[in-house]
């Protein structure tokens, strides 16, 4: 796998980790894959406090989805980035159609550990180029995930992306979460994803970037490390991640945007 691709194992190993501690998000399918693949993280990559961060992040997108699906029966739901998260068993069977996406190496990869069936299939593509919604049918709405995606894209990547999921679908309620340029900046010199070898990332402080006229518009800014999951901490482990983590801090460096087309 290329760099970007290896980046997958970091939210995997955090998922991994609060599945066994018994907290935040019940993950067994992360747990098996971390301990089949034993792929060796290091540094900041393989930090508690960021495994934290990555299972309240996955758990925030995760409660998101159930909402969307029980607001809008018989979407589409489109994991674009997918890597080798569970998402789709841990929200379990709906009345939705499920398709997760990723670069053809990482779904080879997917496919030793999912199978698909009616209403769920898992489609090889970049999320840079849109050849893959082909394979999806036209519906009238689709919910979208973008976790851990958009940091790896240009704004006008970005942009791309939701002016063709905007042509293929008539509604559209799209999650996804965004480096700030700070962050960016930053992350060339002190980021995980460094330990991977990745460097180049891009962010945006104003989540009005994304909007397009007539057609995408902002919804709201979503919490990523909400009180109900730090709560599920204790002790000074507690104490430590809601001044650092869930403080005026994160915010400078990383968000959590909604967006929808009506």
């Amino acid at each position: 796998m290329n760099s970007v691709n290896k980046t997958l194992y970091i939210p995997l190993y955090g998922k991994a980790y609060v599945s066994r501690k018994g907290i935040i998000l019940k993950d067994g399918k992360a747990e098996e894959i971390w301990d089949a693949e034993g792929f060796k993280l290091k540094g900041k990559s393989k930090s508690k406090w960021l495994a934290y961060y990555m299972g309240m992040r996955s758990r925030v997108f995760d409660d998101w989805v159930n909402e969307k699906i029980s607001e809008q029966k018989d979407s589409t739901v489109i994991h674009i980035g997918c890597g080798m998260d569970s998402r789709v068993e841990r929200i379990g069977e709906t009345n939705s159609t499920w398709y997760d996406v990723d670069f053809p190496e990482v779904i080879k990869e997917r496919k030793r550990y999912y199978k698909e069936y009616d209403s769920y299939k898992m489609i090889e593509g970049d999320a840079r180029s849109c050849e893959w919604l082909d394979e999806i049918p036209k519906s009238h709405h689709a919910i979208i995930l973008m976790e851990g995606v958009s940091m790896y894209l240009k704004e006008e990547e970005v942009r791309l992306l939701l002016e063709n999921l905007s042509n293929h679908f008539d509604k559209l309620s799209i999650l996804m979460d965004c480096y700030t340029i700070l962050a960016a900046k930053m992350s060339k010199y002190k980021n995980p994803i460094n330990d991977v070898g990745v460097t180049e990332v891009y962010g945006i402080d104003d989540p009005k970037q994304f909007e397009i006229s007539g057609s995408i518009s902002f919804v709201k800014e979503h919490n990523i490390t909400p009180d109900s999951l730090i709560n599920e901490l204790k002790g000074m482990e507690k104490a430590i991640f809601k001044r650092v983590y869930g403080g005026g801090v994160s915010k400078k460096l990383y968000r959590m945007y909604e967006y929808k087309k009506i």
